[in-house]
């Protein structure tokens, strides 16, 4: 964890050193987070599925999974699973 102070308030950033091994960063965020216009259902699939892949050979996954959990993502595919997956995942872990 990094503090740093602003003005009277510290401010709790968490660095995760894990982002730079991850497989996403080669490529664009469109990949794994929706549109903010409409996107039909074969087009999410679709874009979903492309991301799921890169993310099968991601070697930073399961870091990237447990961060999403964490701190309750709420978009976007995050270590293999979309936002519904990640939600039915710690519903039925607890």
């Amino acid at each position: 964890m990094l503090f740093i102070k602003y003005g009277f308030y510290m401010l709790e950033i968490k660095i995760s050193s894990w982002q730079y091994d991850a497989m996403c960063r080669q490529h664009s965020s469109n990949l794994f987070f929706p549109p903010a216009t409409f996107e039909k259902k074969e087009e999410r699939e679709k874009r979903e599925a492309k991301a799921k892949a890169v993310c099968s050979s991601c070697p930073v996954k399961l870091e990237c999974l447990e961060e999403a959990k964490e701190i309750a993502e709420p978009f976007g595919i995050w270590g293999g699973l979309n936002e519904v997956e990640r939600k039915r995942d710690l519903v039925f872990s607890e």
